[in-house]
């Protein structure tokens, strides 16, 4: 029987593609076979994706603290206009 760590780890690898094909198909079949593993690979599907998430707003704030702090200054107007003339804005 597969424990706990092993099933975080072979989950992890089958989320990030990282299986071979005949390890993935040999996943997929544990998966239909064990309701205890699929709805491990549920759980942890779900906390990775409220990780990425999470991560993707906290840059977001970030970027924008940033374009406030850049763009508000005077002293950066020259490099504002180099900007906009880059990304044509």
């Amino acid at each position: 029987m597969m424990t706990l760590k092993n099933n975080t780890e072979l989950i992890e690898k089958y989320i990030e593609g990282s299986l071979n094909p005949s390890e993935k198909v040999l996943f997929e079949a544990k998966l239909i076979l064990s309701p205890t593993l699929l709805e491990q690979y549920h759980s942890q599907k779900k906390v990775y994706e409220m990780v990425k998430s999470y991560h993707r707003m906290k840059l977001r704030e970030e970027l924008e603290t940033l374009h406030g702090t850049i763009f508000s200054d005077s002293k950066n107007s020259r490099f504002k206009l180099k900007i906009y003339k880059i990304f044509n804005l």
